[in-house]
């Protein structure tokens, strides 16, 4: 008996949806939210709008896509939490309303967990190129930074997260500290291949354990930047490719010490990366060489699998409904629900 899910993804400002048929994704589509590049960061309530436009075309595509009819699906998995609030209400009522009609299983599913079996997703070009239980993962992202120790699809501990900013925020506020356009961590990323990642010193925090905290580190950035521009006001425009190399060479070394803390305390050598700013370039780079340094099996998800994506929903929802593990209709979405 073939398994078919779709799954939505609704959290932020990406309307997302795809299918799974058996653990192989048949579709994946994603619509980008445009608008929210003139406000310089996310508007929660232009999102949520957005989502309602963009829902039912994009649920359409991704049927379309996958040849699947929609009487073929098995069970309608969502993005539960973490997330907006109101772009995650668009997408849970819309696949509630959806199971209910069809008479099908529910199944909520944790942002950040998806994010983590997204290392699951081989595809047809990479066959069996997937991590081995168990393995570690270093989830990165805008609001997370975590360090998860994933037993099987369902038995996943966070062992280390940051104690106060993300990975991804401090990216994205030392890009404003530049000037540069949102959202600003892909340009840091852009800007830091052509610099030397050596020329500024920034200090890494000492946090005992697997936790994190990079609040310390937007604090010196900011003070470095404010003070180099008092005495040179071009400052930023003359050095910026080595500003964003140090910046993210800083952030990347934060990661992976700890990371690294992580394995050799576990004994895991399988090692995974997941979430949006897995996607970086600087970060994809040092966490092979590590790797490699280290005797590791390294794996990371596919570009388009980095980011906000509804594939690692329906991965997720796959796995679910093979433990039968579905929700009521009552189930309510959380903006910070923990796993």
């Amino acid at each position: 008996m073939r398994i078919t899910i779709l799954g939505i993804e609704s959290s932020c400002d990406e309307t997302a949806a795809a299918v799974c048929r058996d653990g192989w994704i048949l579709s994946n589509i994603i619509a980008a939210q445009e608008i929210h590049s003139h406000y310089g960061g996310v508007v929660p309530e232009l999102a949520s709008r957005a989502h309602i436009q963009n829902i039912l075309p994009v649920v359409d595509q991704a049927l379309i896509t996958a040849g699947v009819e929609i009487s073929e699906l098995d069970a309608i998995s969502f993005t539960q939490a973490p997330g907006l609030i109101g772009s995650l209400l668009v997408g849970a009522q819309f696949a509630k309303s959806l199971a209910y009609s069809l008479n099908l299983p529910l199944i909520s599913v944790h942002h950040m967990q998806a994010h983590v079996l997204a290392n699951l997703m081989g595809g047809k070009e990479n066959k069996g190129d997937i991590p081995l239980f168990p393995f570690l993962c270093l989830t990165v992202s805008g609001g997370h930074t975590q360090i998860v120790v994933c037993e099987s699809p369902s038995q996943m501990q966070v062992i280390g997260e940051t104690t106060d900013d993300a990975a991804g925020e401090a990216f994205d506020k030392s890009a404003k500290l530049l000037g540069l356009p949102y959202p600003g961590g892909p340009l840091i990323d852009r800007y830091a291949a052509d610099g030397n990642p050596a020329r500024f010193k920034f200090p890494e925090p000492q946090i005992a354990g697997l936790n994190f905290s990079f609040s310390g580190l937007k604090t010196a950035i900011l003070y470095f930047i404010q003070n180099e521009k008092a005495k040179t006001p071009d400052f930023v425009e003359k050095n910026l490719a080595d500003i964003c190399a140090s910046i993210q060479g800083r952030i990347v070394s934060i990661l992976l010490n700890k990371l690294k803390k992580a394995a050799a305390q576990t004994g895991i050598k399988q090692v995974c990366l997941a979430g949006g700013v897995s996607a970086n370039q600087g970060l994809r780079k040092d966490f092979v060489e590590m790797g490699q340094s280290l005797g590791w099996k390294t794996f990371i998800p596919k570009m388009e699998y980095c980011t906000d994506n509804a594939a690692m929903i329906a991965m997720t929802g796959y796995f679910k409904f093979m433990d039968q593990a579905f929700s009521p209709l009552s189930t309510t979405v959380s903006a910070r629900a923990s796993w």
